[in-house]
């Protein structure tokens, strides 16, 4: 049974150009992708384009655990949306201007092994982080 994409999504008080380049630079991926301060990721390095590959090491800073974030680019529209597969799930990222402000919309199928709601609650998380980061940079 397919079910239903999880979306979340954030306001940023930025122009979209600068929301794109902070969600899609290794340099700041690399400062914003992780959900919770005793996570970090290490490293990123992000192929933008269709068949392109995006990649991010996270893990706990204390070394316990971490895994690799490993996704394949199939549609871009510079500066406004992509879609990325990771196993045989999707991902697609809006970014809509509004008023200065830049709307981040993120639509992803979730997984099987964890709730619905802890999915949401920790792309979510990631998502305010960045949010942080790109209004604070």
């Amino acid at each position: 049974m397919k079910l239903e994409k999880i979306t979340i999504t954030a306001t940023i008080a930025a122009d979209k150009q600068k929301v794109w380049d902070y969600y899609t630079h290794p340099e700041h991926i690399t400062q914003w992708n992780f959900a919770d301060p005793s996570w970090h990721c290490p490293t990123a390095s992000n192929d933008l384009q269709p068949g392109g590959q995006y990649f991010a090491r996270m893990e706990a800073k204390d070394g316990s655990f971490g895994f690799d974030f490993i996704a394949n680019y199939t549609d871009i529209q510079p500066g406004e949306n992509f879609t990325y597969q990771f196993g045989d799930r999707t991902a697609t990222v809006n970014f809509s201007e509004n008023n200065g402000n830049t709307e981040l919309t993120i639509s992803f199928d979730p997984e099987t092994e964890n709730s619905v709601e802890l999915q949401r609650n920790g792309w979510q998380a990631i998502l305010n982080n960045f949010k942080h980061y790109t209004e604070n940079n």
